[in-house]
Protein backbone atom coordinates (compact mmCIF):
# COMPACT_ATOMS: atom_id res chain seq x y z
CA UNK A 1 0.00 0.00 0.00
CA UNK A 2 0.82 3.51 -1.02
CA UNK A 3 1.66 5.95 1.93
CA UNK A 4 -0.07 9.26 1.34
CA UNK A 5 1.90 11.88 0.82
CA UNK A 6 2.02 15.01 3.18
CA UNK A 7 0.10 17.03 1.76
CA UNK A 8 -2.73 14.73 1.42
CA UNK A 9 -2.80 14.32 4.58
CA UNK A 10 -3.34 17.64 4.76
CA UNK A 11 -6.28 17.81 2.95
CA UNK A 12 -7.65 14.97 4.88
CA UNK A 13 -7.15 16.76 7.77
CA UNK A 14 -8.61 19.95 6.98
CA UNK A 15 -11.80 18.38 5.52
CA UNK A 16 -12.25 16.68 9.12
CA UNK A 17 -11.53 20.00 10.98
CA UNK A 18 -14.54 21.59 8.48
CA UNK A 19 -17.08 18.55 9.67
CA UNK A 20 -16.40 19.01 13.24
CA UNK A 21 -16.81 22.76 12.97
CA UNK A 22 -20.26 21.95 11.08
CA UNK A 23 -21.86 19.47 13.57
CA UNK A 24 -21.12 21.67 16.66
CA UNK A 25 -23.24 24.32 15.02
CA UNK A 26 -26.44 22.00 15.05
CA UNK A 27 -27.78 23.77 18.06
CA UNK A 28 -28.57 26.84 16.31
CA UNK A 29 -28.57 25.80 12.55
CA UNK A 30 -31.95 24.38 10.57
CA UNK A 31 -32.89 20.86 11.36
CA UNK A 32 -34.65 18.27 9.63
CA UNK A 33 -37.83 16.58 11.75
CA UNK A 34 -38.40 13.02 11.97
CA UNK A 35 -40.30 10.57 13.92
CA UNK A 36 -38.05 10.12 16.55
CA UNK A 37 -36.75 13.76 17.31
CA UNK A 38 -34.71 15.95 15.11
CA UNK A 39 -31.65 15.51 13.44
CA UNK A 40 -28.49 17.47 11.78
CA UNK A 41 -28.73 18.63 8.34
CA UNK A 42 -25.39 16.94 7.51
CA UNK A 43 -26.21 13.55 8.84
CA UNK A 44 -28.35 11.14 7.17
CA UNK A 45 -31.41 10.04 9.54
CA UNK A 46 -30.91 6.58 11.28
CA UNK A 47 -33.29 3.87 12.47
CA UNK A 48 -34.91 4.40 15.18
CA UNK A 49 -33.21 2.29 17.84
CA UNK A 50 -36.31 2.64 20.36
CA UNK A 51 -37.93 -0.82 21.92
CA UNK A 52 -41.59 0.82 21.90
CA UNK A 53 -43.91 1.85 18.93
CA UNK A 54 -43.38 5.87 18.56
CA UNK A 55 -46.15 7.95 19.26
CA UNK A 56 -48.07 9.90 16.64
CA UNK A 57 -48.01 13.62 16.67
CA UNK A 58 -50.80 14.87 17.81
CA UNK A 59 -53.53 16.25 15.50
CA UNK A 60 -55.36 19.57 16.19
CA UNK A 61 -59.18 19.65 15.00
CA UNK A 62 -60.21 23.37 15.13
CA UNK A 63 -64.38 23.95 15.02
CA UNK A 64 -65.23 25.85 12.36
CA UNK A 65 -66.74 29.08 13.13
CA UNK A 66 -70.28 30.47 12.16
CA UNK A 67 -71.06 33.78 11.95
CA UNK A 68 -74.68 34.75 12.73
CA UNK A 69 -76.18 36.39 9.50
CA UNK A 70 -75.87 39.99 8.93
CA UNK A 71 -79.12 40.67 6.90
CA UNK A 72 -81.96 38.35 7.09
CA UNK A 73 -86.38 38.80 7.55
CA UNK A 74 -88.72 37.06 9.57
CA UNK A 75 -91.82 37.01 6.95
CA UNK A 76 -90.73 39.94 5.03
CA UNK A 77 -90.24 42.07 7.99
CA UNK A 78 -86.09 43.09 8.01
CA UNK A 79 -84.19 42.58 11.35
CA UNK A 80 -82.58 45.27 13.09
CA UNK A 81 -79.01 43.58 13.09
CA UNK A 82 -77.27 46.82 12.66
CA UNK A 83 -78.08 47.24 16.26
CA UNK A 84 -75.73 45.31 18.49
CA UNK A 85 -77.95 44.34 21.01
CA UNK A 86 -79.85 42.43 18.86
CA UNK A 87 -77.39 41.40 17.32
CA UNK A 88 -76.07 39.64 19.85
CA UNK A 89 -79.82 38.09 20.73
CA UNK A 90 -79.90 37.01 17.56
CA UNK A 91 -76.47 35.20 17.82
CA UNK A 92 -77.03 33.59 21.03
CA UNK A 93 -79.95 31.64 19.00
CA UNK A 94 -77.95 31.09 16.33
CA UNK A 95 -75.07 29.67 18.05
CA UNK A 96 -76.64 27.67 20.47
CA UNK A 97 -78.93 25.85 17.11
CA UNK A 98 -76.00 25.76 14.58
CA UNK A 99 -73.97 23.87 16.68
CA UNK A 100 -76.58 21.35 17.80
CA UNK A 101 -75.89 19.28 15.12
CA UNK A 102 -77.98 15.71 15.88
CA UNK A 103 -80.79 18.09 16.77
CA UNK A 104 -80.67 19.88 12.81
CA UNK A 105 -80.34 17.17 10.87
CA UNK A 106 -83.50 15.28 12.62
CA UNK A 107 -85.35 18.77 11.75
CA UNK A 108 -84.26 18.03 8.62
CA UNK A 109 -85.24 14.53 8.17
CA UNK A 110 -89.07 15.69 9.20
CA UNK A 111 -89.18 18.50 7.25
CA UNK A 112 -89.01 15.88 4.12
CA UNK A 113 -92.28 14.40 6.03
CA UNK A 114 -94.22 17.42 7.13
CA UNK A 115 -92.83 20.90 5.06
CA UNK A 116 -93.95 19.92 1.26
CA UNK A 117 -97.65 20.03 2.86
CA UNK A 118 -96.92 22.78 4.82
CA UNK A 119 -95.77 25.14 2.23
CA UNK A 120 -98.30 24.10 -0.18
CA UNK A 121 -100.98 25.24 2.19
CA UNK A 122 -99.36 28.42 3.03
CA UNK A 123 -99.18 29.56 -0.49
CA UNK A 124 -102.88 28.65 -0.94
CA UNK A 125 -103.65 31.01 1.36
CA UNK A 126 -101.15 33.51 0.45
CA UNK A 127 -99.28 33.40 3.78
CA UNK A 128 -95.51 33.92 4.59
CA UNK A 129 -93.66 30.86 3.70
CA UNK A 130 -91.60 31.78 7.11
CA UNK A 131 -94.90 30.71 9.89
CA UNK A 132 -93.52 26.96 9.02
CA UNK A 133 -90.94 27.51 11.16
CA UNK A 134 -93.10 28.26 13.92
CA UNK A 135 -94.34 24.84 14.09
CA UNK A 136 -90.19 23.77 14.47
CA UNK A 137 -89.68 26.00 17.74
CA UNK A 138 -93.11 24.86 18.92
CA UNK A 139 -92.98 21.28 19.02
CA UNK A 140 -89.72 20.05 17.16
CA UNK A 141 -92.23 19.16 14.04
CA UNK A 142 -93.28 16.37 16.72
CA UNK A 143 -97.58 15.73 17.10
CA UNK A 144 -97.22 14.24 20.09
CA UNK A 145 -95.46 17.29 22.20
CA UNK A 146 -97.08 18.43 24.74
CA UNK A 147 -96.22 20.87 27.91
CA UNK A 148 -96.61 20.57 31.46
CA UNK A 149 -98.96 23.86 31.04
CA UNK A 150 -101.28 22.07 28.91
CA UNK A 151 -100.38 23.25 25.45
CA UNK A 152 -100.65 20.11 22.88
CA UNK A 153 -100.19 19.01 19.59
CA UNK A 154 -97.00 20.49 16.83
CA UNK A 155 -98.74 24.05 17.35
CA UNK A 156 -98.60 23.67 21.02
CA UNK A 157 -102.16 25.07 21.48
CA UNK A 158 -103.93 25.95 25.10
CA UNK A 159 -107.33 24.02 25.78
CA UNK A 160 -109.24 27.25 25.31
CA UNK A 161 -107.67 28.47 22.09
CA UNK A 162 -107.49 25.04 20.58
CA UNK A 163 -111.38 25.19 20.84
CA UNK A 164 -111.81 28.56 20.00
CA UNK A 165 -109.91 27.64 16.57
CA UNK A 166 -112.18 24.61 16.03
CA UNK A 167 -110.34 21.77 17.58
CA UNK A 168 -112.34 19.55 19.39
CA UNK A 169 -111.46 17.94 22.67
CA UNK A 170 -114.13 15.59 23.75
CA UNK A 171 -113.33 12.35 25.48
CA UNK A 172 -110.57 10.83 24.77
CA UNK A 173 -110.20 12.26 21.14
CA UNK A 174 -108.13 16.08 21.27
CA UNK A 175 -107.69 17.00 17.50
CA UNK A 176 -104.61 19.06 19.09
CA UNK A 177 -102.54 16.59 18.18
CA UNK A 178 -103.59 16.32 14.17
CA UNK A 179 -101.43 17.97 12.13
CA UNK A 180 -103.22 18.60 9.09
CA UNK A 181 -106.14 20.18 11.74
CA UNK A 182 -104.21 22.17 14.13
CA UNK A 183 -101.89 23.35 11.51
CA UNK A 184 -104.77 24.71 9.75
CA UNK A 185 -106.18 26.32 12.67
CA UNK A 186 -102.52 27.71 13.68
CA UNK A 187 -102.68 29.81 10.05
CA UNK A 188 -106.03 31.23 11.02
CA UNK A 189 -105.22 31.85 14.23
CA UNK A 190 -102.02 33.98 12.99
CA UNK A 191 -103.40 35.38 10.05
CA UNK A 192 -106.04 37.20 12.58
CA UNK A 193 -103.09 38.19 15.37
CA UNK A 194 -101.30 39.66 11.87
CA UNK A 195 -104.76 41.61 11.36
CA UNK A 196 -104.91 42.98 14.65
CA UNK A 197 -101.24 44.14 15.24
CA UNK A 198 -100.38 44.64 11.48
CA UNK A 199 -97.22 43.01 12.03
CA UNK A 200 -96.13 39.18 11.79
CA UNK A 201 -93.34 39.39 14.44
CA UNK A 202 -95.60 41.06 16.63
CA UNK A 203 -98.42 38.12 15.76
CA UNK A 204 -95.28 35.41 16.18
CA UNK A 205 -94.54 37.19 19.44
CA UNK A 206 -98.48 36.83 20.49
CA UNK A 207 -98.76 33.39 19.94
CA UNK A 208 -96.20 33.11 22.29
CA UNK A 209 -97.00 34.94 25.04
CA UNK A 210 -100.60 35.76 24.28
CA UNK A 211 -102.00 38.77 22.47
CA UNK A 212 -103.44 40.66 25.73
CA UNK A 213 -99.67 40.67 26.85
CA UNK A 214 -98.31 42.19 23.96
CA UNK A 215 -101.25 44.91 23.59
CA UNK A 216 -100.48 45.96 26.74
CA UNK A 217 -96.87 46.05 26.45
CA UNK A 218 -97.09 48.35 23.63
CA UNK A 219 -99.46 50.90 25.44
CA UNK A 220 -96.87 50.46 28.33
CA UNK A 221 -93.88 51.01 26.74
CA UNK A 222 -95.24 53.30 23.80
CA UNK A 223 -93.77 51.26 20.55
CA UNK A 224 -94.29 49.07 18.55
CA UNK A 225 -91.11 47.62 17.34
CA UNK A 226 -91.31 44.15 18.48
CA UNK A 227 -86.86 44.78 19.27
CA UNK A 228 -87.49 47.38 21.30
CA UNK A 229 -90.25 46.15 23.55
CA UNK A 230 -89.48 44.54 26.72
CA UNK A 231 -91.04 41.28 27.23
CA UNK A 232 -90.98 37.60 28.87
CA UNK A 233 -87.54 36.59 28.14
CA UNK A 234 -89.07 32.88 26.56
CA UNK A 235 -91.10 35.38 24.12
CA UNK A 236 -88.01 37.75 23.41
CA UNK A 237 -86.25 34.14 22.62
CA UNK A 238 -88.86 32.83 20.75
CA UNK A 239 -88.68 34.98 18.15
CA UNK A 240 -85.17 35.23 17.83
CA UNK A 241 -84.77 31.68 17.57
CA UNK A 242 -87.54 31.16 14.83
CA UNK A 243 -85.04 33.51 13.15
CA UNK A 244 -82.18 31.14 13.96
CA UNK A 245 -83.73 28.44 12.61
CA UNK A 246 -84.74 29.94 9.73
CA UNK A 247 -80.76 30.91 8.81
CA UNK A 248 -79.99 27.64 9.65
CA UNK A 249 -82.65 25.14 8.38
CA UNK A 250 -83.33 27.21 5.09
CA UNK A 251 -79.72 27.20 3.90
CA UNK A 252 -77.82 24.03 5.88
CA UNK A 253 -75.10 23.44 3.97
CA UNK A 254 -73.96 26.79 4.11
CA UNK A 255 -73.38 25.44 7.83
CA UNK A 256 -71.92 22.21 6.86
CA UNK A 257 -74.83 20.28 6.76
CA UNK A 258 -75.44 17.65 4.30
CA UNK A 259 -78.82 15.50 4.20
CA UNK A 260 -78.19 12.60 1.74
CA UNK A 261 -81.24 11.73 -1.15
CA UNK A 262 -83.62 9.55 0.31
CA UNK A 263 -82.54 10.35 4.40
CA UNK A 264 -85.58 12.42 5.33
CA UNK A 265 -88.71 10.53 7.62
CA UNK A 266 -90.98 10.10 4.06
CA UNK A 267 -94.85 11.29 4.44
CA UNK A 268 -97.54 9.05 6.26
CA UNK A 269 -99.41 7.05 3.00
CA UNK A 270 -102.95 6.79 4.51
CA UNK A 271 -106.36 5.97 3.73
CA UNK A 272 -109.04 8.00 5.34
CA UNK A 273 -112.05 6.34 6.27
CA UNK A 274 -114.84 7.87 7.91
CA UNK A 275 -116.47 5.52 10.38
CA UNK A 276 -119.11 5.82 12.97
CA UNK A 277 -119.27 4.01 16.41
CA UNK A 278 -122.64 3.99 18.21
CA UNK A 279 -120.88 2.68 21.55
CA UNK A 280 -117.38 2.62 22.90
CA UNK A 281 -114.57 0.42 20.84
CA UNK A 282 -111.34 -0.14 21.95
CA UNK A 283 -108.62 1.03 19.61
CA UNK A 284 -106.80 -2.67 19.78
CA UNK A 285 -109.81 -3.73 17.83
CA UNK A 286 -110.45 -1.11 15.43
CA UNK A 287 -106.74 -1.60 14.91
CA UNK A 288 -107.21 -5.25 14.04
CA UNK A 289 -110.06 -4.96 11.87
CA UNK A 290 -107.79 -2.76 9.41
CA UNK A 291 -105.31 -5.47 9.60
CA UNK A 292 -102.69 -3.11 11.29
CA UNK A 293 -101.52 -3.06 15.35
CA UNK A 294 -102.97 -0.66 18.08
CA UNK A 295 -99.10 0.98 17.68
CA UNK A 296 -99.63 1.99 13.82
CA UNK A 297 -102.76 2.96 14.63
CA UNK A 298 -102.08 5.51 17.67
CA UNK A 299 -99.20 6.56 15.43
CA UNK A 300 -101.57 7.48 12.53
CA UNK A 301 -104.26 8.62 14.65
CA UNK A 302 -102.46 10.55 17.64
CA UNK A 303 -106.05 12.47 18.23
CA UNK A 304 -107.37 9.14 20.42
CA UNK A 305 -105.45 9.74 23.64
CA UNK A 306 -106.86 6.94 25.48
CA UNK A 307 -106.95 3.11 24.74
CA UNK A 308 -110.69 3.67 23.83
CA UNK A 309 -112.77 5.49 21.44
CA UNK A 310 -115.83 6.95 22.11
CA UNK A 311 -119.34 7.05 20.09
CA UNK A 312 -119.45 9.47 17.10
CA UNK A 313 -118.12 9.26 13.76
CA UNK A 314 -114.59 10.01 12.86
CA UNK A 315 -111.94 10.58 10.25
CA UNK A 316 -109.53 7.54 10.87
CA UNK A 317 -105.78 7.20 9.11
CA UNK A 318 -105.38 3.55 7.71
CA UNK A 319 -102.00 2.10 6.49
CA UNK A 320 -102.44 2.45 2.83
CA UNK A 321 -104.23 -0.35 1.20
CA UNK A 322 -105.65 -1.29 4.12
CA UNK A 323 -108.92 1.32 3.93
CA UNK A 324 -111.26 -1.51 2.25
CA UNK A 325 -110.48 -4.21 4.56
CA UNK A 326 -111.86 -1.78 7.48
CA UNK A 327 -114.75 -0.94 5.91
CA UNK A 328 -115.97 -4.34 5.30
CA UNK A 329 -114.83 -5.99 8.61
CA UNK A 330 -116.86 -2.33 10.28
CA UNK A 331 -119.94 -3.08 7.68
CA UNK A 332 -120.04 -6.85 8.79
CA UNK A 333 -119.85 -6.06 12.31
CA UNK A 334 -122.41 -3.47 11.92
CA UNK A 335 -124.97 -5.75 11.39
CA UNK A 336 -124.49 -8.36 14.32
CA UNK A 337 -124.27 -4.96 16.54
CA UNK A 338 -120.60 -5.37 17.52
CA UNK A 339 -119.17 -1.92 15.97
CA UNK A 340 -115.89 -4.67 15.28
CA UNK A 341 -114.62 -7.17 13.26
CA UNK A 342 -116.13 -10.83 14.86
CA UNK A 343 -112.80 -11.54 15.50
CA UNK A 344 -111.61 -8.39 17.08
CA UNK A 345 -111.80 -8.20 21.34
CA UNK A 346 -114.96 -7.04 22.74
CA UNK A 347 -115.63 -3.25 23.38
CA UNK A 348 -113.60 -3.15 26.44
CA UNK A 349 -110.73 -5.61 25.47
CA UNK A 350 -112.49 -8.41 28.26
CA UNK A 351 -113.30 -11.47 27.18
CA UNK A 352 -117.00 -13.00 26.84
CA UNK A 353 -116.18 -15.48 29.71
CA UNK A 354 -115.26 -11.88 32.22
CA UNK A 355 -118.02 -10.02 30.45
CA UNK A 356 -120.44 -12.84 31.71
CA UNK A 357 -118.87 -13.25 35.22
CA UNK A 358 -119.53 -9.64 35.24
CA UNK A 359 -122.88 -9.73 34.77
CA UNK A 360 -123.77 -12.57 36.81
CA UNK A 361 -121.86 -10.21 39.48
CA UNK A 362 -124.29 -7.13 38.57
CA UNK A 363 -127.17 -9.65 39.07
CA UNK A 364 -126.45 -10.86 42.01
CA UNK A 365 -125.39 -7.47 43.81
CA UNK A 366 -128.82 -6.57 42.35
CA UNK A 367 -130.63 -9.28 44.29
CA UNK A 368 -128.76 -8.27 47.55
CA UNK A 369 -129.86 -4.61 47.21
CA UNK A 370 -126.45 -3.60 47.41
CA UNK A 371 -125.80 -0.02 46.33
CA UNK A 372 -123.70 0.97 43.66
CA UNK A 373 -119.96 0.60 43.67
CA UNK A 374 -117.27 3.43 43.95
CA UNK A 375 -114.15 3.44 42.77
CA UNK A 376 -111.69 5.39 44.73
CA UNK A 377 -108.87 6.88 41.72
CA UNK A 378 -105.45 6.38 42.91
CA UNK A 379 -102.21 7.82 41.48
CA UNK A 380 -101.75 6.95 37.91
CA UNK A 381 -105.17 5.27 36.97
CA UNK A 382 -106.79 6.57 33.88
CA UNK A 383 -110.48 7.01 32.88
CA UNK A 384 -110.15 4.38 30.07
CA UNK A 385 -107.99 1.76 32.61
CA UNK A 386 -110.77 2.34 35.24
CA UNK A 387 -113.43 1.45 32.61
CA UNK A 388 -111.24 -1.49 31.57
CA UNK A 389 -111.21 -2.86 35.01
CA UNK A 390 -114.70 -2.53 35.58
CA UNK A 391 -115.69 -4.07 32.51
CA UNK A 392 -117.65 -0.89 31.45
CA UNK A 393 -117.47 2.09 28.88
CA UNK A 394 -115.37 5.47 29.40
CA UNK A 395 -118.87 6.87 27.91
CA UNK A 396 -121.02 4.35 30.79
CA UNK A 397 -118.10 6.22 33.06
CA UNK A 398 -118.42 9.58 32.16
CA UNK A 399 -122.59 9.92 31.72
CA UNK A 400 -122.54 8.29 35.29
CA UNK A 401 -120.27 11.03 36.73
CA UNK A 402 -121.32 13.20 34.80
CA UNK A 403 -117.73 14.20 33.42
CA UNK A 404 -116.63 15.95 30.21
CA UNK A 405 -114.00 15.47 29.75
CA UNK A 406 -111.27 12.31 30.44
CA UNK A 407 -109.55 13.94 33.29
CA UNK A 408 -109.57 12.25 36.60
CA UNK A 409 -107.35 12.92 40.07
CA UNK A 410 -106.05 10.55 42.37
CA UNK A 411 -108.76 10.65 45.44
CA UNK A 412 -111.57 11.35 43.07
CA UNK A 413 -114.55 9.03 43.64
CA UNK A 414 -116.31 7.28 40.67
CA UNK A 415 -119.85 5.79 40.50
CA UNK A 416 -119.20 2.52 38.70
CA UNK A 417 -122.43 1.90 36.89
Amino acid sequence: MRKNSPSSVLVLGLLALAVLLNCSGCATSPSTKTGTGTMCPLTPPVEPTSVGPSKPEAVVFMVPYHAPPKKIDLCGEPVPTERQEVLERLDKEFTLIVYNHAQVYLWLKRMERYFPWIDERLSAQGLPSDLKYVAIAESDLLPNACSPKGAAGPWQFMPATGRNYGLDQRGDCDERYDFEMATESAFRYLRNLNNRFKSWTLAIAAYNCGEGRIQEQMRTQGTRDFYQMKLPQETERYVLRILAIKAVLGSPEQYGYHLPRGEGYPPFKVDRVKATFSRTVSIQSVAAAAGTNYREFKRLNPVFRGDDISPGTYELKLPQGSGAIFQKNHAAAATSTADVSPASPSKTGVSSEDRKAADARGRSDSAKGRSARVHVVKKGETLSGIARSHQVSVHELQRANKLKGSVVTPGQKLRIP
